[in-house]
This record gives C-alpha cells, sequence and structure tokens, in this order.
C-alpha cells in the first residue's frame, strides 16, 4: 500500500495536474517512493485527493513522458529507478567576487577612431522602405538561404566590383559572410601556412589567423607598404596586405610594388596566396584608387579579395564579403557546404537592391563629400605665433624654439571663426661655462683696522668679484642652472659667494659647474705695488 504525502492547494494559482506532478517527482528523486513501486489507480488516487481523473492522468502522462514512470499494460504504473544527483558540498562553491563598476563613458565629442562611421549619414529612409517592400512581397526570405550568400546580392556585388574596382570575378565566386573577421577565419584552413602581415598592420586579422593555427611572421611596412625584399626572405605562403589603403599608416601601394608582391606569388603556383583586404577603398579624396591585385591576377589567380560595407554602411550591419580564386571554390564547397548563412537574408536582399537601384553609388557620394570636408576642417587650421624671432610653427603644429624666451601659439579655423592660444616658454640650451684667471693683491705687512662689527680688516686687502661666463645660445637668457664655486686651497684665498678674498701669497685653482659643464681658471694672490 502506498501512502502518499502529496498536499494539493486549489487556491495557489497552480495548475493540480502541475502540483501532483511536482510533489510526486520529488518523492521519487528523494528515494521516498522507490523504484518498482506500482502507483495508485487514477481513480483511487483521485478519490484520495478530491481531484478529477484528468487531474491524475495528466501527471501521469508527464511523468512517463519524463521517465520517472513506466506504464504497464493492464497492470498500472511503476517506478522507475533514479539515480540521485551528486550531493553539493556544504558551504557549495565559492562566488566569484562581484565585478568592479565600469567606469563612466564619457561622451565623445569628436571621434577620429579608425571605426568610427558617422550614422547621421545613413539613409535611413531609404533602407526601411526597401525592408518593408521585400518584407511584404517576400516571405521567401523567412527561409534558409545559401551557404555563399543570396545569388541576387553576389550578383550585383560582382557587377559594382567590376565597375568600380575592377575585380574579375562571377557571381559563384563570391562569399557573403557577417563581418571580414568571420570569412578570415573560413578561408585560412584553405590556404597554405604560414603567413605574413603588415606591421604595423590590422591586429583583428593577425589574431584571426593565429586563433586558426597559422603561423604568422610580422614584416615591415615603408613608405610603398610592405616590403617584398622581406616577404622574399621569409617563408610564407601567404601574403595579408592592405594595399589600397595601408592600415594603419594609410600608404598606398604603387603598381610596381603590386607586380612585385602578384610575382612573388606566381613563381609558386597554387602554392603561395594573397589576401588583399580593401576595407575602405571607396573614401580616397585626392585621386581615383589603383586597380585591385585581384584585378590585375584575373579571376584565377592567387589573390582572395576582401571587402565590407562597415565602412559605407554601419558596422552593425554585419555584411562583407570575398572573391575566391576559381580553383579554391571546390575546397570551400567541400569543406562549408552544410552550413548555414550568417547575414540576415533580409539585409543581404536589401543591399542588393540598394546597389542595383543606384542609392548605394549615391550614398558614397554623399559620404565622400561630408567626409572631404571634415579632412580639410582638421587639415587646413592655421598655426601661428606672435613673436617668431622666438619660435616658429610648421603646418601640422610642431614648434621649433629658436631663442629664450616667451611668446605664444595660436591655432585658428579657415574661416577664422574658432581660434585657441596657449603660452609658449623656449628655454635655451646650455652650450658651456668659461672662467678667467684672477689676480689677487695682499700685503700683511700693512697696519690693520677694527670695522664697526669687530672685523679686522686690511685696508689693502683687495677682494676680486668672480663671474662664470655661461655661453648659451640664445645668450639673452637666465634659464641656465645655478653655478657652484670651490677653491682648491683656502689657505690662499676664499670665496664667500660672490667675491674671492685673498688671504695669503701664493697660487690655487677656482671651479664653477654649471649644467654639467666644469670650467677652472687660476687665482694668484700677489703684493700690491707701490
Amino acid at each position: 500500500m502506498v501512502h502518499l504525502t502529496t498536499a494539493l492547494d486549489a487556491s495557489s494559482g497552480v495548475p493540480l495536474y502541475e502540483q501532483l506532478y511536482r510533489s510526486l517527482a520529488g518523492e521519487m528523486r528523494s528515494g521516498t517512493l522507490a523504484a518498482g513501486t506500482r502507483m495508485p489507480g487514477k481513480r483511487r488516487l483521485a478519490a484520495e485527493l478530491s481531484v478529477s481523473v484528468n487531474t491524475v492522468d495528466a501527471a501521469y502522462q508527464m511523468l512517463a513522458a519524463e521517465g520517472y514512470l513506466e506504464s504497464r499494460e493492464r497492470s498500472g504504473f511503476y517506478v522507475q529507478e533514479y539515480l540521485a544527483l551528486p550531493s553539493r558540498p556544504a558551504g557549495g562553491p565559492e562566488q566569484p567576487a562581484p565585478p568592479k563598476p565600469e567606469p563612466p563613458v564619457l561622451p565623445v565629442r569628436y571621434d577620429l577612431s579608425t571605426r568610427g562611421v558617422d550614422p547621421e549619414l545613413f539613409p535611413f529612409r531609404t533602407w526601411a522602405r526597401l525592408q518593408k517592400e521585400l518584407l511584404y512581397s517576400s516571405p521567401q526570405l523567412l527561409t534558409h538561404g545559401d551557404a555563399q550568400g543570396d545569388p541576387a546580392l553576389r550578383q550585383a556585388l560582382a557587377e559594382y566590383l567590376s565597375e568600380y574596382r575592377g575585380v574579375q570575378c562571377g557571381p559563384h565566386q563570391i562569399v557573403v559572410g557577417a563581418g571580414l573577421e568571420y570569412l578570415l577565419g573560413l578561408l585560412a584552413p584553405l590556404l597554405p601556412g604560414p603567413a605574413a602581415v603588415e606591421t604595423p598592420g590590422y591586429p583583428r586579422a593577425l589574431q584571426v589567423l593565429q586563433n586558426n593555427g597559422v603561423h604568422c611572421c610580422c614584416l615591415p611596412v615603408d613608405e610603398d607598404g610592405l616590403s617584398v625584399e622581406a616577404l622574399n626572405r621569409s617563408d610564407a605562403a601567404v601574403c595579408y596586405v592592405t594595399p589600397s589603403h595601408q592600415f594603419p599608416t594609410g600608404v598606398t601601394m604603387p603598381a610596381g610594388r603590386r607586380a612585385e608582391l602578384l610575382h612573388w606569388a606566381a613563381r609558386r603556383p597554387g602554392g603561395r596566396y594573397i589576401i588583399e583586404d580593401d576595407y575602405d577603398s571607396e573614401f580616397r579624396f585626392d585621386t581615383r584608387p589603383l586597380p585591385s591585385l585581384q584585378g590585375m591576377a584575373g579571376a584565377d589567380g592567387p589573390v582572395v579579395y576582401l571587402s565590407t560595407c562597415s565602412r559605407s554602411l554601419a558596422p552593425s550591419i554585419r555584411i562583407a564579403y570575398m572573391v575566391l580564386p576559381e580553383h579554391l571554390l571546390p575546397a570551400w564547397r567541400k569543406k562549408y557546404r552544410l552550413y548555414s548563412g550568417t547575414v540576415s537574408r533580409f539585409e543581404q536582399q536589401t543591399l542588393a537592391r540598394f546597389i542595383t537601384e543606384g542609392y548605394f553609388t549615391r550614398h558614397l557620394a554623399r559620404e565622400r563629400v561630408a567626409y572631404k570636408a571634415r579632412r580639410a576642417a582638421l587639415t587646413e587650421w592655421r598655426w601661428s605665433v606672435a613673436d617668431d624671432t622666438i619660435a616658429e610653427v610648421d603646418p601640422s603644429g610642431i614648434v621649433t624654439g629658436l631663442r629664450g624666451g616667451s611668446t605664444t601659439l595660436t591655432l585658428q579655423s579657415a574661416d577664422g571663426k574658432i581660434s585657441a592660444s596657449c603660452p609658449v616658454q623656449v628655454s635655451s640650451p646650455l652650450r658651456g661655462i668659461a672662467l678667467d684667471d684672477y689676480t689677487l693683491y695682499f700685503d700683511d705687512e700693512l697696519v690693520t683696522w677694527i670695522t664697526a662689527d669687530g672685523t679686522r680688516e686690511s685696508d689693502y686687502a683687495y677682494a676680486s668679484r668672480v663671474g662664470a661666463v655661461c655661453h648659451l645660445l640664445p645668450e639673452d637668457t637666465t634659464d641656465h642652472p645655478a653655478v657652484t664655486y670651490h677653491i682648491a686651497d683656502e689657505r690662499i684665498a676664499r670665496f664667500d659667494g660672490s667675491w674671492l678674498i685673498p688671504v695669503n701669497y701664493g697660487t690655487t685653482t677656482l671651479t664653477a659647474d654649471c649644467g654639467g659643464f666644469t670650467a677652472q681658471c687660476t687665482v694668484t694672490v700677489v703684493r700690491p705695488e707701490e
């Protein structure tokens, strides 16, 4: 006979079958209801608890579905064996220290970061309208899409890249993904290693390659971009570069250096690759960007082209893409054919229409005008100094001191509406110090007399004032260190801070120290001539 301790509360707000289920499951976990125990019949238990049979049946079915009970035909329900959970330590696990509060984020007045995008330039109305139209007209976009990206977007990107970047590819070569880091992570296992990266360079690319087990060597960047000479000396089989706008120096790789890089890869067909990160080629204000490395190499050349919409649209729209050489497509499909796309199909289709209907090029033109004006506002500020004989300033704001003194440095906008000033103090560097020889006259045979303060002084005790001559550039400054003096033999003469005082006949040496420079002179004490 089974005696249940179950107590049900009709006023608790929890359904009675749920209360019954929880109570019975607890008794089974605790061992109160042992394995193999036959449960009371539904009608009997319902009568004992004053509930409906349906309530008991619902609780039994839930317990059976979760493995607490086993239903045996024509016999009823039996308790299943339940392995109790491991006991927890009495004190419980150590609680981690509460995190320190984050420092308050101060508002940014001027964002000069490389990832900065002005959200006010985003085409909100156009983007929202296109998405709304797609939402109502294309319900199929709620289904799974192509792992490489929606065909419409890949077609639009292929046409855009061909016209504006000289990239030679078909839509079938393009892979769309959520950010450059994601695509680079997919690409890394398909290429041989090790890899060469620029230094200074894009740290995220280095991190992604290393996270995928690729050994990386950092090669220097000069005024033309990555050093091909250093690349030839390395054992790299892959080269990651940002040729159109090197990150972070901003230099552009000239055509000659690009040809050298392609020749490096061509010397080992299929064994060397170039990853061309063309992250912001749309924003060149002085000249038209050079053709891409991929365009120079051809559709099946050794170049993988990477780019993103984060810089032109918004970082939160995680749409990036890469163009694979033809011979890498089978390897990509074999490895990733079962993957799902990582970018919303609605976002992909919106961008496709944004490009094909001409909105993208107009948006880029608007951004170029705005960003060029802002760059000009930064570069066309005027620096000046009040006294250009004391200091001079170049157009970039670097101040050069000319002579000692004080003046004022001023920065003013091109229109003269905004300005700021600060004082500038120019200290002259110490070039050296010098001392002249001194002759003192002293006669101890002459009569001495007593002064009012009691000092015995010879009326022929001639003193000589000492001054170290500090050679400075410029000479009209007092910003040099203090001069200290030392007498080698104070039996001949002594120094009281300003004067040399004769003590006895003879010769000694006076030494002066000033700012690391030292000078000496001879001090001679003689009898005065009659």
